[in-house]
């Protein structure tokens, strides 16, 4: 994949990551996306690393992550639409809408293929939902999930989450194994929700995969180079290079006057993330340096 281009880098070590690197990694089942992450940093001896996009602990897949400085990077990446893979479980009752908090299960008779995908056709474009409790969102600076797992009142604000494609591979009751496209800040535990309420029953995951973010995929610990990831125009600044470097104020007219937007600003060994807004330039990010 073009977006993946750059130094393969081993799971098992081997070989020293740059203090900025910019990779896709893959968390697996029963661990936290932070407990990932602090394995990382060991694993490649680095000190300042970051993720971006939570995944459950029960989930697995795509997450992400960044090494140094190119953490301010992901404000700008473009991580729609996400892609999932999950297993509904209908019958299944839970508090988090997953196996971890299951308060019981009822045997409830099949639905027909038909009248599952009709519900899931349904739920495709603009939806409105409420998250699960059981989640990182903060309620007065506390975590969602702190206060559920204390048996507090849990109120979270009804949410937006656009269903690009929600498609069902196959159905085996009591299981419904689907793929959802949906954009950043979705819950599928919440979409398992709704699907299995539409049909009349509680359900709840059983198994959920995040597959990719946008063009981002897991493809082994590959470093991913920004120029070739940020989804901004580039600018050729090298001319410019010297009076970046002492301060000067940069005009839109010293970079041939493009358009207002966004845009990479190439100063050869480095790079700034700028946009040009009535004539100025406005530095977004300052000076990252090139892979």
């Amino acid at each position: 994949m073009e977006a993946n281009k750059g130094k393969f880098y081993h799971e098992t070590g081997g070989e020293s990551l740059k203090p900025n690197a910019l990779f896709v990694g893959y968390k697996p089942m029963f661990m936290s996306s932070n407990h990932y992450l602090q394995r990382l940093k060991r694993r490649f001896g680095v000190k300042k690393a970051g993720y971006s996009g939570t995944l459950d602990p029960f989930a697995k897949g795509v997450l992400v992550v960044a090494f140094g400085h190119y953490t301010r990077l992901f404000d700008h990446l473009n991580q729609e639409p996400k892609v999932y893979r999950a297993t509904l479980w209908l019958g299944l009752h839970s508090d988090s809408l997953d196996i971890e908090n299951i308060l019981g299960v009822e045997v409830i008779p099949p639905y027909s293929k038909e009248r599952v995908e009709e519900i899931m056709g349904a739920l495709e474009g603009e939806i409105s939902y409420t998250p699960p409790k059981y989640c990182a969102k903060r309620i007065g600076g506390r975590r969602a999930y702190d206060m559920a797992r204390n048996k507090e009142e849990v109120e979270l604000p009804i949410l937006t989450m656009r269903v690009g494609r929600l498609s069902l591979l196959h159905y085996t009751h009591p299981f419904v194994h689907f793929e959802a496209e949906v954009s950043k800040g979705s819950y599928i535990r919440s979409l398992g929700g709704m699907i299995a309420s539409r049909l009349g029953c509680y359900g709840a995951l059983s198994s959920l995969e995040r597959l990719s973010e946008g063009e981002m995929r897991f493809e082994g610990y590959r470093e991913l180079e920004p120029l070739e990831i940020l989804p901004y125009p580039k600018i050729d600044a090298t001319s410019l290079k010297e009076e970046f470097l002492h301060g000067k104020k940069l005009l839109a007219s010293d970079l041939g006057n493009p358009k207002e937007g966004k845009y990479i600003a190439e100063f050869e060994e480095f790079f700034s993330i700028i946009e040009i807004k009535e004539g100025q330039v406005v530095y977004l990010l300052n000076r990252m340096e090139k892979c």
